[in-house]
């Protein structure tokens, strides 16, 4: 069921896809809603099926703000799935008002993908839209994103999982050697976090693209449950000429794993299978078998691994990576 659609045509719309996480997603819709910004916004939150009441919280206390609509899905289908009940959303909207022909046809010149369990401070979208408006070579850009406790959290500006960058990933190396530009690839390690940076991707908890794009190439990959559809997407986009950028001026704080880590075991399966779809996709058809070999066999004790460290880890300490 969807609420209030607006109109004109929002300048932004904003994607939160949610698996109960009633309480984050309230305080990230009250900040988010209470942005400074010149653009008209709307926000799309798509319940996963949660059972915690979080789809009857937004259309009770949100329900009346036109800016919101909410979709409840009957069931959790993943994270690319939900967002694309949104995006499919938009395009009949874009189709209806007349634009046709597109992979896509949304007519929202930007899309959000947000995750509830951010907080983003009022000046962050105003801020975002400015820098993609100054740049329209770019087609995703990503901010700063922080933990509570200020630590940066890597995954905001990433490098490609090209057969180097994983095996300098799951062997220890990009860890061991974290400024180094040829062993720390896939986390951006390298670079200074206060510095505006090309990447390959940012990451889908903040995820702000550029409409055109997304009509060029489609919908996010459903084959992806849960993890690695950001990337599968940038990817697709940079081979489309689109450029990706970190931008540290806007800075979000995100809680990080508050559904994934309510089924860390099964998330953790997920990450690494993810990495496995990744690779086979992109990479493994130009690749030297041994290589491949190499590369799907160490995902694979990566993946034990994880789910050996998490099996002793307490209950309150659980996490996906």
């Amino acid at each position: 069921m969807c609420y209030n659609i607006p109109m004109p045509e929002p300048d932004l719309s904003i994607i939160m896809v949610s698996y109960n996480t009633c309480a984050v997603l309230r305080q990230s819709l009250l900040t988010l809603l209470a942005s400074r910004t010149t653009h008209r916004f709307e926000v799309w939150v798509v319940d996963n099926a949660s059972a915690d009441g979080s789809a009857d919280m937004v259309a009770h206390e949100f329900g009346a703000d036109e800016r919101v609509h909410l979709i409840r899905s009957p069931r959790n289908d993943g994270y690319a799935a939900g967002n694309n009940l949104a995006l499919a959303e938009l395009g009949r909207r874009g189709r209806a008002a007349g634009q046709v022909g597109e992979a896509a046809n949304i007519a929202t010149p930007f899309v959000l993908l947000l995750n509830p369990d951010t907080i983003v401070p009022p000046d962050a979208l105003q801020q975002m839209l400015d820098f993609m408006q100054a740049h329209p070579d770019v087609a995703i850009g990503g901010p700063k994103l922080v933990r509570p406790d200020g630590r940066l959290d890597l995954a905001c500006r990433r490098g490609f999982p090209t057969p180097l960058n994983s095996f300098y990933k799951m062997t220890g190396l990009a860890a061991i050697f974290k400024h180094s530009k040829r062993f720390a690839g896939y986390n951006v390690t390298y670079a200074d976090p206060d510095a505006l940076t090309e990447v390959d991707s940012v990451v889908g908890a903040f995820m702000l693209m550029r409409s055109a794009a997304i009509n060029q190439v489609g919908l996010l990959d459903e084959a992806y449950f849960m993890y690695g559809e950001d990337l599968d997407w940038a990817y697709r986009i940079k081979q489309r000429g689109w450029r990706v950028f970190y931008n540290p001026a806007v800075k979000v704080i995100h809680y990080k794993g508050e559904s994934s880590r309510q089924r860390s075991n099964a998330m953790i399966v997920q990450f690494y299978r993810s990495m496995f779809i990744f690779y086979r996709k992109h990479y493994a058809a130009r690749t030297f078998f041994a290589v491949n070999w190499l590369v799907q066999a160490g995902i694979t004790a990566r993946g034990g691994f994880a789910l050996a460290q998490n099996f002793f880890r307490p209950a309150d300490r659980k996490r996906v990576t």
